[in-house]
């Protein structure tokens, strides 16, 4: 399980980045590149066992906050044309928090291999 996870935070580390790339023509994208690029780097340094367990848990909670954080007022799903462009966009980024923060806490209970 735990080469699963080195191989599946590589992965992550790209999607990550791939999440921050895309950020670019975002109203507010330097707080979420640097969001996401905090997460790439995390991923990565799982990927190459230099994450201390402890910054796993810490990304995990930073991350679930973030979630909490940014939960629309109300939920109007994530796609364009089902209701206020605010709360879609908003619940777009709780929930990419929320999958982050869901990544980072699996790494947490499977620490890496030394």
């Amino acid at each position: 399980m735990k080469s699963v996870l080195k191989y599946l935070s590589f992965l992550f580390s790209a999607l990550f980045l791939w999440a921050a790339y895309v950020q670019l023509n975002d109203p507010d994208a330097g707080i979420w590149i640097g969001i996401y690029l905090v997460a790439a780097l995390g991923s990565l340094l799982y990927g190459l066992n230099r994450l201390p367990k402890a910054v796993s848990l810490l990304l995990a909670l930073a991350f679930g906050g973030l979630a909490v954080a940014f939960w629309p007022d109300v939920f109007e799903g994530v796609t364009i044309g089902g209701g206020d462009i605010v709360n879609i966009e908003r619940g777009r980024e709780s929930l990419g928090m929320a999958v982050t923060a869901l990544f980072f806490l699996i790494l947490w209970v499977f620490p890496q291999k030394k």
